[in-house]
């Protein structure tokens, strides 16, 4: 029987008095599959000292093996290049991304020491799976170790567009990097038809169905939207904890109508707009001010980086300025939270809300959306409101609102529309997304991509 090899930039194996409570759907997925084919997962600890070893623990039937990174490598590789220039690019605001040469090597260099550790613990029957683009030169580093077995890459963020994707310095070194692997997964189709696009245009590359070949190398890349665990998420929606969440936002909602954001505290996330389109809807209809508000949960991230204080800055002094606008003696239009919750927290919010306001400027897939989806009453489903630049507006576009959400007035509209909305054609917009959420799950992601990884022809 072969491992599983997972390799990514943080590990999420479950820890000892932990419960796994608080472990999102990829790590639910794959410490599944790490559990079953006694897999290991490696990666950076989060912790920065000198200490290069791997340190291997296991619990839950999955073992994980975690590294130190030094401050100059933290600094370089993981706030520089990973998320000052590949992040920022990827998700199309060129304006942000940052070229430093000292951010490139370091990435390169970061690599170079997790093949080295990882290397040495590879059998030669073991199925590698390398996600996200901390980690896109991975799979080269392994071939130059010697290292033949079938290597796949996920990538969980978009791929940019070829004219906006060659503003990167060596950015045909990265995508030749992409060749070592066997197979290459993309969150839908407009980001793997990018992906060809460039391949045709910049390496005069040639494409068969997924079969793409460039030189005398040719890879599978294939489209696999990530899923949640959709059965897990829809029982714990309708567990205790969940429930006593949901009853808490309806106390203290009054009667109004509740609308949720949740999203990681990211530029890429569109929540300055999402407040300006929000703000339209209060100047459009002064007369049901009072009968909604706003609750938006953005945990902070990446700290470092000084774009990220930037958006907490602005959002702060938003959310401000409108409460201060509109706010009423018994009434505040926007609840802004700077801190996470449990999942089965948020899937009792999620249920106690008319509107899912998921509205990202760019996002690979976004699986708040479904989530969302997942965690409504099917008797009295919320509405939820898509942007179309989501990854997840490919498989949800049947039954969400559709917004572009540069758009105040579009926003605007479509909180109305959702607010007015019968019962009968709320059943029926859920009705088709809950379909694809369930079908199309964290478990049915993984096993397209392994069946990729392990099949002895290219699938079309």
């Amino acid at each position: 029987m072969s491992r599983l090899i997972v390799i990514s930039n943080r590990v999420q194996a479950p820890q000892p008095g932990t419960g796994g409570g608080a472990q999102g759907g990829l790590a639910v997925a794959l410490n599944a599959a790490l559990a079953e084919e006694d897999g290991i997962w490696f990666g950076w600890s989060g912790e920065t000292g000198d200490n290069r070893d791997l340190r291997f623990q296991t619990y839950g039937g999955v073992t994980s093996a975690v590294m130190d990174l030094s401050e100059q490598d933290v600094e370089e590789y993981y706030d520089g290049y990973a998320n000052r220039t590949l992040w920022p690019l990827f998700h199309y605001r060129l304006d942000l991304t940052e070229f430093e040469r000292d951010f490139q090597g370091g990435y390169e260099r970061v690599n170079r020491v997790f093949g080295e550790r990882i290397g040495p613990h590879i059998e030669p029957d073991d199925l590698i799976w390398v996600h996200d683009y901390h980690m896109i030169p991975l799979g080269w580093v392994l071939r130059q170790q010697g290292i033949t077995n079938r290597i796949g890459f996920f990538l969980h963020i978009p791929w940019p567009p070829r004219r906006l994707l060659t503003a990167l310095p060596d950015h045909r070194r990265m995508v030749e990097a992409l060749f070592a692997y066997d197979v290459v997964g993309f969150q839908n189709e407009e980001w793997l038809d990018s992906f060809f696009n460039y391949v045709r245009e910049e390496m005069d590359g040639t494409i068969d169905g997924n079969s793409v070949t460039v030189g005398g190398r040719t890879i599978c890349a294939i489209s696999c939207p990530i899923g949640i665990e959709a059965k897990d998420f829809i029982a714990g929606a309708a567990g205790p904890v969940a429930r006593a969440a949901q009853l808490n936002q309806l106390e203290s909602a009054v009667g109004r109508s509740l609308i949720v954001g949740v999203d990681r505290l990211d530029y890429s996330k569109g929540l300055p707009e999402r407040f300006a389109g929000y703000e339209r809807f209060l100047q459009n209809h002064p007369d049901r001010r009072a009968l909604v508000y706003l609750l938006q949960i953005a945990p902070p991230s990446r700290t470092a980086v000084q774009t990220y204080r930037d958006i907490r800055n602005t959002l702060e002094q938003l959310s401000g300025r409108i409460n201060g606008a509109y706010a009423d003696t018994d009434w505040v239009p926007i609840r802004y939270v700077n801190k996470g919750y449990p999942r089965e927290v948020l899937a009792g919010i999620y249920r106690a809300a008319r509107i899912g306001l998921v509205t990202p400027l760019r996002d690979g897939m976004n699986l708040v959306a479904k989530e969302y989806v997942a965690a409504q009453d099917p008797r009295d489903p919320g509405v939820l409101i898509l942007s179309r630049f989501a990854g997840a507006a490919q498989q949800l576009s049947v039954g969400a609102l559709m917004v572009n959400p540069y758009s105040a007035e579009d926003m605007a509209d479509a909180i109305d529309k959702a607010l007015r909305m019968p019962r009968a054609e709320r059943i029926e917009r859920w009705q088709a997304m809950i379909d694809n959420v369930v079908d199309e799950d964290v478990i049915w992601w993984r096993k397209r991509f392994i069946d990729a990884l392990t099949a002895e022809t290219n699938p079309v």
